[in-house]
């Protein structure tokens, strides 16, 4: 008999069917037990009548791996309207040794470090599957958006010779006797990458060996990185920005309708054009000092309360950040050459995204780099690429565990992450 998932259980009225999953949570009453089997899919209930069975059961403990076999029985008040009667009941394993915490109840009550030094089960539970499972469906939606628009996904190293921003730190390894290190991000190669296919993005891990200790910070996170040739400016980099963001969203409403009303949010909509200011504007709706060359975190609550409010929108572009907090190949605003032709995006009060229009000239590179003291010698294979034309062109990078911790409405980002990496976790 083949073994069917809880969900196809409706359509099964009045036959016997196979099911399999983790006992989730079992009700002894004097005549009769209850036991919740839960799979990739949700829960069942199963009512034991048959003294023998109900005897079995009570020697099951909670994540004990079971497969039931009984008939599909219409019930009102059981998960998804149905229930299994008259079932046989069989372990597939020795009996689980019960979790530090309980899966069955509707929150997890353990400290964040507790589930996170648990994650194998900790991870069981409803909440925090369903936010893995909104991550898949946000992946899902932005491949599909840039598939759609004739992009081509590449892959490329996580392991370089130098660092891939100047001034950042980076996690330093050895490499056959020579010093490597682990790629801050795929920005380098997938600029050259528009010199092949012209649009391009990457799915795939970053490592940023920066001290944060932070609710927003991790050492390793997911980059969803976007680069595209033939732009006229920044702006058409936020287009397609715009653009992803909305098939990412559908996606996630489509896919992950489930894990959405699990945790019981409404997504957002993304506006047909999201508002957007100059970062000179928003320190002066922040209330910042003019002179100020970069949002603190408090700046950007105060502008994502202000989207909310002038625009009703939890997104946010601000444009024209000062050229000195922009990486060296980031294009100057010609008609303002102290500021970029750079962005960020927030949402709902938080930086998701960095991006802008890259220079694309040989010697605005040599001149970028003259201009920080920096040496050529480093960015020579990166830099040589642009003596081969170019087009003008332009980029983005999604944070993804960040995007999902403000779209569940997660208070740190490691609650959305299966096994997080940061400044003192390395396992488990």
């Amino acid at each position: 008999m083949q073994r069917i998932l809880s969900s196809h259980l409706p359509t099964r009225v009045g036959e016997t069917v196979r099911i399999a999953g983790w006992v989730h949570r079992r009700r002894l009453l004097k005549s009769v037990a209850f036991l919740i089997v839960r799979d990739a899919a949700g829960l069942t209930q199963v009512v034991v009548a048959d003294p023998a069975v109900r005897a079995d059961v009570t020697a099951l403990p909670e994540e004990t791996v079971v497969e039931v076999v009984g008939t599909v029985t219409a019930n009102g008040t059981a998960p998804a309207g149905v229930e299994l009667t008259g079932p046989t009941v069989r372990p597939l394993g020795p009996p689980a040794v019960p979790p530090p915490f309980d899966l069955y109840r509707p929150a997890l009550t353990a400290a964040l470090p507790t589930q996170l030094d648990h994650a194998s089960v900790a991870l069981r539970h409803p909440t925090r599957s369903a936010a893995l499972r909104i991550s898949a469906a946000a992946v899902a939606g932005f491949r599909a958006a840039l598939d759609a628009r004739d992009f081509v996904e590449v892959h490329t190293p996580k392991v370089v010779a130098t660092s891939t921003e100047s001034g950042a730190n980076v996690f330093t390894l050895d490499w056959f006797g020579r010093p490597a290190y682990l790629a801050q991000s795929p920005q380098f190669y997938k600029q050259l990458m528009v010199g092949v296919f012209e649009r391009v993005y990457e799915v795939g891990p970053v490592f940023r060996a920066e001290p944060h200790d932070t609710v927003r910070h991790l050492a390793q996170y997911t980059s969803l990185d976007v680069e595209l040739g033939f732009v006229v400016d920044h702006r058409d980099v936020m287009v397609v920005l715009r653009d992803t963001l909305a098939g990412m969203l559908a996606e996630v409403a489509r896919r992950a309708g489930d894990a959405v009303a699990t945790l019981g949010l409404i997504l957002p909509e993304v506006p047909v054009e999201i508002p957007a200011v100059h970062f000179t504007e928003a320190l002066r709706i922040a209330g910042a000092p003019p002179d100020e060359p970069d949002l603190a975190p408090a700046h950007e609550r105060t502008l994502g309360e202000w989207a909310r409010t002038a625009h009703g929108s939890d997104f946010l572009f601000v444009t024209g950040y000062p050229m000195a907090k922009r990486p060296f190949y980031t294009h100057p605003d010609p008609a303002r050459p102290a500021y970029s032709n750079g962005f960020d995006l927030l949402f709902r009060g938080l930086e998701l995204v960095t991006g802008g229009q890259r220079l694309h000239r040989h010697a605005d590179y040599l001149a970028a780099l003259a201009a920080r003291g920096e040496p050529v010698e480093p960015y020579a294979g990166y830099v040589d690429a642009f003596r081969h034309g170019m087009p003008p062109h332009g980029g983005f990078a999604i944070g993804l565990e960040r995007f999902v911790a403000r779209l569940v409405g997660a208070a740190n980002v490691r609650e959305v992450t299966a096994f997080p990496r940061d400044l003192h976790r390395l396992t488990p």
